[in-house]
């Protein structure tokens, strides 16, 4: 909040229906038009009104919103992928600073600038035939030398077929939490917030087929 100097002429539009007697014109900016832009109001009083502090966890939340995070960009299980009952299913998810993180960006409101960095720190499956799996990661990719061994960080093995589920596949929901840390600038205050997104994806189970 800022006084005009020089304050404004009486009569101007900036007094309204009041005049210099009422005491003097102050100006107040907040970014809190589209896209972050500066808005200003201005306020007659006979002395600096009180401001409201700006809650920078606020401020902080509007840079996350400006960083358009999204659920977990799923690599495994694949919609088109041949799985089998008993057989380790790997579960993993590709990076990006939308899916995955680190996110940084800044925001500012009312003279307050807060920088924030997000970044998924866990991943819960829930595999649609009842259970969940809790990975602290994305997961590893699996490749064909690794044969039949279970995933070293994030996988599941389904014991059933997928033929009595809807479309005869189950319905697996990743969910991630995203962990965002912010930092008013200047070295300031500081603080920390979780963001949920989530992603699904459809894959059938059969059985392995033995031939003789």
């Amino acid at each position: 909040m800022e006084r005009l100097d020089p304050q404004p002429p009486e009569g101007s539009m900036f007094w309204g229906d009041k005049s210099p007697e009422d005491g003097a014109v102050y100006q107040r900016t907040c970014n809190t038009g589209p896209g972050g832009t500066p808005v200003s109001e201005h306020i007659v009083a006979a002395e600096a009104p009180d401001v409201p502090a700006v809650n920078p966890e606020v401020v902080a939340q509007q840079a996350v919103n400006k960083m358009k995070l999204v659920g977990p960009d799923i690599a495994s299980p694949r919609a088109t992928g041949t799985y089998v009952v008993g057989m380790p299913m790997w579960l993993w998810v590709n990076k990006s600073p939308t899916t995955f993180g680190p996110n940084t960006t800044s925001a500012s409101a009312g003279g307050v600038t807060v920088t924030a960095t997000a970044k998924v720190t866990r991943i819960v499956w829930e595999m649609g035939d009842g259970a969940a799996v809790t990975c602290m990661g994305a997961g590893t990719p699996y490749t064909a030398a690794h044969g039949k061994q279970d995933s070293p960080t994030c996988g599941h093995t389904y014991t059933q077929t997928s033929a009595s589920q809807p479309a005869g596949k189950y319905t697996v929901t990743a969910t991630s939490t995203w962990t965002v840390d912010w930092q008013v600038a200047g070295g300031g205050e500081e603080g920390q917030f979780t963001e949920i997104r989530q992603s699904q994806a459809q894959v059938a189970i059969g059985e392995l087929q033995v031939v003789r």
